[in-house]
């Protein structure tokens, strides 16, 4: 649907909690999509287990058609919206998605249909404000958001995403939870979670806001808030007269704007703005210190260290359409949990779209199943992450070890993209290509879904120039060779990978940088073809020289049962060195290039 302009655009936003069968969200969702095809609507529907969110954007006679239906359809008879004005459709498309939850939260015991923190209106608020009433103001939403406008006394969550609420309460003062606390969001949906979740914590006189912040705009204006309210919509913000603001987002990083930002001479409508790119080196390096600062302050404590509940996928391949539960869970190739998979069924751990599973439930290939595990704590890693370049499309960093890149097996937020995505957010920072636990270096990740399609593929392609080095156990004959074993596609049950004559083609070139006393040898490495998981790994001991420190592909052609190492292990020495590439947007051959690690030094 274009963005088409129109005499007067009534756009409604609204949710409702409230169970509806997870079986039928499917059929909802075609009759929903025929039906505001018909009324000519754009906008945004979200079908859960526990309830239904909506922001919808169109002529009026159409938008108020649709809610009819819509309210028919659900069974949410007095399902209620808020309305705003504007000249143009606030959004391109009209989608409905189903999700586990209309707000992503994590924390399954929170049931808001079934009780929530009472409401305090927003004249009331206004009162309480006026009179100067000791309490706290905690605002919900994002740190994103926040920056674009709040209430004057507000204390922010100091959150990236919601689901690290759970988080932020814990950090709250234990002398706090004595005082009333008023919790606001946008439109009043992440309250109805937040605010009995704190009351599960402790705190004892808990209040939402009632219609969030734009009902209060509606109902008392701009009193004793500050700048605009950021909406998620082309709109970008409403300013208390429920208005289109002049905030907006960067084209290129999604960074919010506010009026002031235009005024930099890093802004060029449509292209950049001065939070994703600088005008000379010294302007990016300023920027990379700071995000540098702000990994320093997401990793004083790993993220992964405090208890919290898990949510793993678990995504069911063609191959199993139609098995019984129990018989998939025990094909998967990952470590079992602890328990017993009917153990745990038992207590309600593995669900599909909310809904607990039993036994002899069927999968169905396509579909995610999640199991829960409470009280996670991860494995330390290195949390040392270090920003070598940024600009409106890529980020560089030197990624330290052992710390993965992904979430699987016992890490899923101590993590390069968890602890970047917490650091970027908005932004959602994509790895172009993949880099080991243990293994250090030089890795580019992408700002943007359109950046990422451009540049993987080329990692894919070998287009990408890429050298490594590493210290090697023994001394090559040559001073010059390579390897071009075929790779297994399987994995054994350490996680490794062994040689294959039918698995998958690969090429790695080596040449000796020194020889040293201790039997050790540094080598220059170019991966020629493949660039599969562990290739260079698999292809030195296979030529009988294992990387030094390597866990999992030990000296004598023996094969390790551990595949990460402790942070204060030492380290193996095999690291990502140069990266040189046609950068997607500029079009120019860029190179990057990681620091020494120590064991080169040395």
């Amino acid at each position: 649907m274009e963005n088409r302009a129109l005499d007067r655009v009534l756009n409604v936003a609204g949710y409702q909690f409230g169970e509806l069968a997870a079986d039928g969200l499917k059929a909802m969702r075609e009759s929903l999509r025929r039906q505001g095809s018909r009324c000519g609507i754009s906008g945004t529907i979200l079908l859960s287990p526990e309830g239904v969110n909506l922001f919808l954007s169109g002529e009026a006679g159409g938008v108020r058609g649709f809610l009819q239906f819509f309210r028919e359809v659900t069974g949410f008879s007095s399902f209620e919206v808020k309305e705003s004005w504007g000249n143009e459709l606030a959004f391109n498309r009209f989608l409905i998605r189903i999700k586990p939850e209309i707000i992503a939260f994590g924390v399954r015991t929170i049931v808001p249909w079934v009780r929530t923190s009472p409401y305090l209106s927003a004249v009331e608020l206004k009162q309480w404000l006026d009179e100067g009433k000791d309490f706290i103001l905690l605002d919900t939403r994002n740190d994103y958001e926040i920056k674009v406008g709040t209430f004057e006394k507000a204390v922010p969550a100091g959150i990236g995403h919601f689901k690290e609420f759970p988080e932020a309460v814990d950090r709250m003062s234990v002398h706090d939870r004595a005082k009333p606390v008023v919790t606001f969001c946008t439109g009043g949906i992440r309250c109805e979670k937040a605010a009995p979740y704190l009351e599960s914590r402790g705190f004892t006189q808990v209040y939402q806001l009632q219609g969030g912040i734009l009902k209060y705009f509606e109902e008392c204006g701009g009193a004793h808030f500050r700048g605009d309210c950021f909406v998620f919509d082309h709109r970008v913000a409403l300013s208390p007269s429920l208005q289109e603001s002049e905030v907006r987002q960067c084209y290129g990083c999604r960074a919010v704007l506010l009026p002031e930002d235009f005024q930099s001479p890093d802004y060029i409508a449509g292209r950049q703005c001065p939070f994703c790119v600088g005008r000379d080196r010294l302007c990016m390096e300023e920027l990379c210190l700071s995000r540098n600062d702000r990994i320093r302050q997401e990793t004083v404590e790993l993220p992964g260290a405090l208890p919290y509940e898990n949510q793993r996928p678990l995504k069911v391949p063609a191959s199993a359409d139609g098995m019984e539960i129990i018989a998939f869970l025990k094909s998967l190739k990952f470590r079992p949990p602890e328990e017993p998979w009917e153990d745990l069924m038992e207590l309600g751990r593995l669900t599909y779209l909310g809904k607990p599973l039993a036994p002899g439930d069927l999968v169905k290939a396509g579909t995610q199943i999640i199991h829960h595990v409470p009280m996670t704590t991860e494995p330390a890693v290195n949390g040392n992450i270090e920003i070598l370049y940024e600009d409106e499309s890529l980020i560089v960093v030197n990624k330290p070890a052992p710390l993965p890149v992904h979430a699987s097996g016992r890490y899923n937020r101590n993590t390069l993209e968890h602890i970047l995505r917490a650091v970027y957010a908005p932004i959602v920072p994509r790895c172009a290509h993949r880099l080991d636990a243990n293994t250090c270096g030089v890795m580019v990740l992408t700002k943007s879904k359109e950046i990422a399609s451009i540049l993987q593929p080329d990692f894919e392609d070998g287009k990408v120039v890429k050298r490594y080095v590493a210290r090697v156990v023994g001394n090559p004959p040559s001073d010059r060779f390579s390897c071009s074993e075929s790779i297994s596609r399987e994995s054994t049950s350490a996680g490794g990978r062994y040689i294959d004559p039918q698995g998958l083609s690969a090429e790695t070139g080596f040449s000796v940088i020194e020889r040293f006393q201790d039997g050790t040898t540094l080598l220059s490495i170019q991966m020629l073809q493949g660039g599969r998981t562990h290739q260079i790994r698999l292809h030195l001991w296979h030529s009988g020289i294992p990387v030094m420190g390597d866990p999992l592909y030990l000296p004598g052609y023996r094969m390790g049962d551990k595949q990460t190492l402790e942070p204060d292990a030492p380290p193996m020495c095999l690291q990502s060195s140069i990266l040189e590439f046609i950068h997607p947007t500029k079009k120019h051959r860029v190179r990057f290039e990681a620091p020494l690690p120590s064991w080169m030094k040395e």
